[in-house]
């Protein structure tokens, strides 16, 4: 895929984000993505899990993401019902493992919820804007940059590996069943060639762009804190107070 393929893509994918009732700085929601992992993570974190999961159905019904919105708590439920009631139905050593790594799931879904926001309403354009008026290291602004335009195309490529596959008739749940060790072969082997390529191609995207140039860049748009961001904290900081309340 070429540079300008790459570019067009990025157009279209911008074009296609939507529009959030809300528009959160991204300076915002990294700050949000960023305090949930800290506390729900923590040794204590499992009691702001619910707090994270109905900040993230917020975000997402905010965004207009009504299947994220059901999703969230569907998931969140299925897989905490695995991590407390299974050990009670079934006491056995294996399932005390199988419910501990539930129990850490949970977590990870609570944190994705909100990040999924950032990664759905930001450009990779904006992030960088924002992370470098908030004065972050440039080390962390082009990682940042990078990992939010890879992880979308990597997807992506990978999506049309498997379409391919499925196509040729060696792809689907049976045929990995049947032959796990090919199927992980075939697909994988396609998918870090294009990996490659798409790497060297973002590469030469952000020297065009001067990602790496040691002056700063300006923006046409720059990024201003706005009323809703305080009120993004607030709702955040409330959820939290509730949560050490209760």
């Amino acid at each position: 895929m070429s540079t300008g393929a790459m570019a067009s893509r990025g157009r279209a994918a911008t074009a296609a984000r939507p529009s959030p009732l809300l528009r959160l700085d991204p300076r915002t929601k990294a700050l949000l993505v960023l305090a949930t992992s800290l506390v729900v993570m923590a040794p204590q974190g499992a009691s702001f899990v619910p707090a994270a999961l109905v900040l993230g159905v917020l975000l997402a019904l905010n965004e207009g993401a009504w299947v994220r919105a059901l999703a969230l708590p569907a998931g969140a439920a299925a897989i905490g019902a695995v991590a407390h009631l299974l050990p009670v139905l079934l006491p056995h050593p294996a399932v005390g493992m199988v419910a501990t790594l539930a129990a850490y799931l949970v977590r990870f879904v609570a944190i994705g919820g909100v990040a999924l926001h950032l990664i759905s309403t930001t450009s990779p354009t904006e992030l960088t804007a924002a992370l470098r008026a908030a004065r972050v290291p440039r080390a962390i602004t082009v990682s940042a940059a990078v990992m939010l335009r890879f992880l979308p195309t990597i997807f992506a490529e990978a999506r049309a590996v498997y379409d391919a596959m499925r196509l040729r008739g060696i792809g689907g749940w049976r045929g990995m069943l049947r032959h796990p060790v090919l199927g992980i072969e075939r697909f994988t082997v396609p998918l870090i060639a294009s990996s490659l390529r798409v790497a060297e191609d973002l590469s030469a995207s952000a020297l065009l762009r001067g990602l790496g140039s040691p002056s700063r860049p300006s923006s046409m748009r720059p990024p201003r804190l706005a009323a809703a961001d305080g009120a993004a904290v607030l709702v955040a900081l409330a959820l939290g107070t509730a949560t050490v309340l209760w």
